[in-house]
């Protein structure tokens, strides 16, 4: 490892899951790593230099323009330049995530009668904030003449998964993907939408279709290690197809199956 020392990544909604596994698999390929979240804190962070990199916290709610403008001033005063920005806020799960307050709420309902407000959540912290860091990031990457934007999406942007408002935010994610690529082609900056599959970090057995929240990392540090990213740039990736061209693996040693086709 360490083909990426020297590297400066943001992730963005690191504090856990996917985001916080993308950091780890980051920093252990060596880059500094900043990672924001609501309630991010160094010692949170502090596994990231563990793991070979260099962690630094900024807190930020990504619902709010001026935080997010601070998070890229820390880091254009700090490490001047970004070469790696990964957008994974997302506050679609919030009312999976506390049921108590959320009583009645069901992911699979139809539209008709979900909270007005789940479309909100979805594209406010999760499509536009993509938007909005991303448009910090890219004139940082164009001064510098390289990039890689990495927007976290998922195979709902191809097909039904059980919830509207679910499915259009990850058609815009990958629709944002192409387009930032196209404009960004001649910058030499490269742009995709990264597909994890089923993450869980604690596997029992064989789970074929199964990966932990590093292995995902793992795939952006293999795409932001890769000297013809540009030609991977605009489509869509798939974090267990990855592992197959660049010869990595789980933290378990096997190669999960893909979760779903395009």
């Amino acid at each position: 490892m360490g083909q990426l020392r020297e590297k400066f990544a943001l992730v963005t909604g690191g504090t856990r899951s996917v985001g916080r596994g993308i950091a780890l698999g980051l920093g252990e390929a060596g880059a500094t790593v900043f990672v924001t979240g609501r309630s991010i804190t160094e010692r949170r962070v502090a596994e990231i230099t563990e793991a070979g990199g260099r962690g630094i916290a900024i807190p930020c709610d990504h619902g709010d323009d001026h935080a997010v403008r601070a998070v890229f001033d820390q880091i254009a005063d700090e490490a001047g330049r970004l070469d790696i920005l990964v957008n994974n806020a997302w506050g679609g799960y919030a009312r999976l995530r506390n049921r108590s307050a959320n009583k009645g709420f069901k992911w699979k309902d139809p539209f008709w009668t979900q909270p007005l407000g789940l479309w909100d959540e979805m594209h406010q912290v999760g499509v536009r904030s993509t938007y909005v860091a991303s448009s910090y990031a890219a004139p940082m990457m164009i001064a510098q003449g390289s990039g890689l934007i990495v927007n976290i999406s998922f195979y709902a942007a191809r097909r039904y998964y059980g919830n509207v408002a679910y499915g259009a935010a990850k058609a815009a994610t990958d629709a944002m993907s192409r387009d930032m690529a196209h404009e960004l082609k001649s910058h030499g900056v490269a742009v995709v939408s990264l597909y994890p599959g089923h993450v869980i970090d604690k596997k029992k057995g064989k789970m074929p279709k199964r990966e932990t929240a590093r292995f995902v990392g793992r795939a952006v540090a293999a795409l932001a290690a890769d000297p013809d990213v540009m030609t991977r740039s605009g489509e869509i990736q798939q974090a267990a197809l990855l592992a197959r061209d660049y010869g990595f693996t789980d933290v378990d040693g096997t190669q999960p199956n893909p979760y779903d086709t395009l």
